[in-house]
């Protein structure tokens, strides 16, 4: 994973697609998803850190 897009790509593997409309509501919920992916054990630390270290960055971005 390199980028927002391919976060999203990623959790569409799990059948998680989020559009609400609202860029810094649609990061807090795949933060969440990841969160609750990682906790069940699907997903691995490395990919976990990954993907949050992304997310954050967007989030940051978002509000600049």
């Amino acid at each position: 994973m390199k980028n927002f897009y391919d976060v999203q790509q990623f959790l569409k593997t799990f059948g998680t697609i989020i559009y609400i409309g609202e860029r810094d509501a649609e990061i807090g919920l795949m933060m969440m998803e990841l969160d609750e992916l990682h906790a069940g054990g699907m997903i691995e630390q490395r990919e976990y850190d990954t993907a949050k270290i992304i997310l954050t960055h967007e989030l940051k971005n978002s509000r600049d």
